[in-house]
């Protein structure tokens, strides 16, 4: 059975409008192995819209590796709590996706990051005829063995939203990568997303994260002018710091249609075999987020930009149908 987000006090944002807070937690669960992946929903009431205006996270790294929120027309499971884990479950556990029709991230946490509170009007709307239907918490659960002894944890999320109507609707894009890192080497993974609809974004936070072989991760609006790619720096940031949403390096910066979004992991494999991206902590991952939003207009139907990583794709080269890219600024996009 699925709850329905409920109006709790009131209290004051700012002079413009109230919001309310929701608490999104795991029900008292106790994940079993390393590197379990478990979600649990929530049915928002679709009589009404809702805008998500700040997220309070209710978790220490100790014992979350990282939380996502997922926004869904319709979650992966009916359950309560259901295994969600990414990879192939090698015990054959049965498992299930966060959603099952329109899949979206709308917050991330890791690494003890710290709450966020979005700009001003600006609110991520969910419930009514909006394509949320769903919220749906994900936490990936790397060491499990205080669990042994009868522990259980409600890691989640408090929600802060308003019921009044906001005219900036947020957004995020993550851009991500495959992919593979040779033994004992620096290895670029780079992505790349072209913006193909027909708005404007305004860009106002991004996140990144990788496993423990990040080093940098750098975000970039990228102009294609007549051939000729002029590079402008969205964000870049140590994946080993808390890994929050930062504030954009130039908060007037757009992004339209024709622009392409590009990132790049500066990842060091110290290690003497092959390491994949992945699902556990074993594995490493290369993703940047970028939170934006849209003035009197719905965010990107285009919620997720991957390429397939090295060897098969980079910035330079392209690869199946990704623009190669020029003027690459590869210093800049490798040191902080």
């Amino acid at each position: 059975m699925f709850k329905i987000l409920a109006v709790v006090a009131l209290a004051s944002l700012s002079q413009a409008y109230k919001f309310d807070r929701y608490d999104l937690f795991m029900p008292n669960v106790a994940p079993k192995k390393m590197d379990e992946y478990l979600c649990t929903p929530v049915r928002v009431n679709f009589t009404r819209h809702y805008y998500i205006v700040g997220f309070e996270p209710n978790a220490s790294m100790d014992t979350a590796h990282h939380m996502l929120l997922y926004g869904c027309k319709t979650p992966g499971n009916d359950g309560s709590v259901w295994n969600c884990g990414e990879m192939a479950n090698e015990n054959g556990d049965e498992t299930h996706s966060p959603c099952s029709e329109g899949s979206q991230i709308i917050y991330a946490w890791a690494r003890d990051a710290p709450q966020l509170i979005l700009p001003e009007g600006v609110g991520f709307k969910v419930g009514g005829d909006s394509p949320i239907q769903y919220l749906v918490l994900q936490v990936h659960y790397l060491h499990v063995d205080k669990f042994k002894n009868g522990v259980k944890d409600r890691s989640g999320i408090t929600l802060r939203y308003t019921e009044q109507k906001l005219s900036k609707s947020a957004g995020v894009l993550l851009l991500g990568t495959g992919g593979r890192l040779k033994p004992m080497s620096e290895v670029h993974m780079e992505t790349s997303c072209p913006i193909e609809e027909n708005k404007i974004l305004h860009p106002f936070a991004f996140r990144t994260h990788t496993h423990q072989l990040g080093r940098v991760v750098s975000g970039y609006k990228v102009q294609n002018h007549s051939g000729e790619m002029e590079w402008t720096l969205l964000g870049k940031r140590n994946p080993q710091d808390p890994q929050m949403f930062y504030p954009i390096k130039d908060p007037s910066l757009t992004i339209k249609k024709g622009d392409i979004v590009a990132a790049r992991c500066t990842m060091f494999n110290t290690h003497n075999q092959t390491v994949s991206i992945g699902g556990t902590s074993k594995d490493e991952m290369c993703n940047f987020y970028l939170a934006y939003w849209v003035s009197d207009d719905e965010p990107l139907e285009t919620k997720y930009c991957f390429t397939n990583g090295p060897p098969s794709y980079f910035w330079e080269t392209g690869f199946s149908g990704f623009l190669s890219l020029n003027n690459i600024p590869d210093i800049d996009a490798s040191t902080l």
